[in-house]
């Protein structure tokens, strides 16, 4: 084993024991042998990292196999020289499906099919590690595998708590890992143009940014008594650093996103994205003051702990950003689910996943206001501030193209497109609105010290996990 001081050996063992080895066997039928792809560009990996070579192929390890860690791995290996030798999942109906859907993609099996990650962390063949587990795993799991010498792609938000997102940083900058957060917008190249445009001060001033999500995807979650755990899954690795619960299908798989003691709800689900670029085009970090304010008015006697409805103030010196969403509602601003808005004296630029466009606005008759803007003297009335310019559409590539990113730089050793600095930011962000939501209170955040002015606030920041799994020390 590598040197995982922080894991408990000993449930490590037991985990191993209640493997049923026969049936292991014979659902696996596995080839040991490669999948024959061409190296990636070419080239050779051990020629651009000498003794440390991974071999001529980056071989791929998946921690969570269920939905988007298993489309993560796909994306990998739409590319040359990329193979998948491990799978790992705690729950066996899903663990053989995707051995059967990688066979059935590549015409291989992987070696290696578990169910406790930790054997995909030891394992000396695997080059990357791909975590698509529940928020409240990742920090765990990222900081093993940059210990053991693995280059890693973290699902989003990168964790669950803002402690979390500083020590998952500190272990990708100790070991010199290549660390890539699934956040694939900045992989997918209109957002960055969108960004260029915002700080080209086209738009004028901008003093408004609103950031929405209205999901009709995420409808009520009606309540379910607990019940038996399904067969063959491994519901106290699931668990893990998580509180002991009895088990309930409500918080299982993609519900999980609901609960607080796995994740941060639509706030951090869709927030991480959006806000992510909000940031980018006004060129800041994190606020100094946040007012979350929310609850379950949609839904109030469903399951779900996260908000249904929840509004965010962000404050900044000259401008705010402002956070909207909504579940069960798809009519968001704009007529649209999700977007981000820049609000220019010139004009509005409209961010969505499908493109970018800018409404300009009208010049107002200086005659009828004399207080208006101050350049609409110039213009006649009814006249524009700028020229419109149409929707400019985004590639449809995003998640292919933040694959191919974090592969050429698992071989140049630079920071990928959204390196893991920038997912803890806008992580810490989201937490920020979730936890003054919590708590009732607007919030002051020092980020020198990494704390608010409020005790609950920060004790909100910590990461409590249940024995005996143990925080990791980076």
């Amino acid at each position: 084993m590598s040197n995982l001081s922080y894991l408990c050996h000993e449930s490590y063992q037991k985990t191993t024991k209640k493997m049923d080895r026969r049936n292991f066997l014979k659902k696996s039928a596995i080839s040991a042998t490669g999948l024959g792809l061409a190296p990636l560009m070419g080239q050779p990996f051990n020629s651009l990292y000498g003794s440390n070579a991974p071999g001529d192929k980056i071989k791929i390890g998946l921690i969570g196999c269920r939905n988007q860690g298993w489309s993560n791995l796909k994306a990998f290996l739409q590319y040359p020289g990329v193979e998948c030798i491990s799978l790992c999942d705690v729950d066996d109906q899903y663990l053989y499906q995707r051995a059967s859907d990688l066979e059935e993609l590549t015409g291989k099996r992987p070696p290696q099919l578990v169910k406790d990650w930790r054997r995909v962390i030891d394992n000396k063949d695997v080059d990357m590690v791909i975590i698509g587990t529940p928020d409240h795993w990742h920090c765990l799991q990222e900081v093993a595998a940059c210990e053991a010498g693995k280059d890693v792609y973290v699902e989003k938000p990168l964790a669950n708590t803002i402690e979390e997102c500083d020590l998952m940083v500190r272990a990708a900058r100790k070991y010199d890992r290549i660390v890539q957060v699934g956040q694939w917008q900045r992989s997918d190249p209109h957002w960055d143009e969108a960004a260029a445009y915002v700080q080209s001060g086209n738009l004028g001033r901008v003093r408004t940014v609103k950031v929405w999500a209205y999901q009709t995807s995420k409808w009520t979650l009606p309540v379910v008594p607990d019940s038996e755990v399904p067969q063959g899954v491994d519901y106290d690795m699931w668990l893990g650093p998580a509180p002991k619960r009895p088990f309930n299908q409500n918080r299982f798989h993609y519900n999980f996103r609901f609960f607080w003691d796995y994740a941060g709800g639509l706030m951090a689900d869709w927030g991480v994205h959006l806000l992510d670029y909000a940031m980018k085009g006004m060129n800041v970090g994190l606020p100094s003051y946040v007012y979350g304010a929310g609850g379950k008015f949609g839904y109030p006697d469903d399951a779900m702990e996260t908000p249904d409805t929840l509004m965010a103030t962000y404050r900044y010196p000259d401008f705010n950003i402002l956070w909207d969403h909504a579940c069960g509602i798809g009519n968001g601003l704009f007529g649209l689910r999700e977007g981000v808005a820049f609000f220019g004296e010139n004009g509005t630029l409209i961010l969505t996943r499908s493109g970018w466009e800018v409404v300009p606005e009208q010049a107002i008759n200086s005659r009828s206001f004399p207080y208006c803007y101050p350049c609409d003297s110039e213009r006649k009335p009814n006249t524009l501030r700028m020229e419109a310019l149409e929707k400019r559409g985004g590639t449809g590539k995003g998640l292919y193209l933040h694959a191919g990113n974090m592969l050429d730089c698992m071989r140049s050793r630079k920071l990928p497109n959204a390196d893991i600095a920038i997912g803890a930011e806008v992580a810490k962000l989201s937490h920020m609105a979730n936890i003054s939501s919590r708590v009732g209170k607007a919030l002051h955040w020092d980020n020198d010290t990494g704390t608010f002015d409020n005790l609950e606030a920060n004790r909100l920041i910590k990461a409590h996990y249940r024995d005996p799994w143990k925080l990791p020390r980076v």
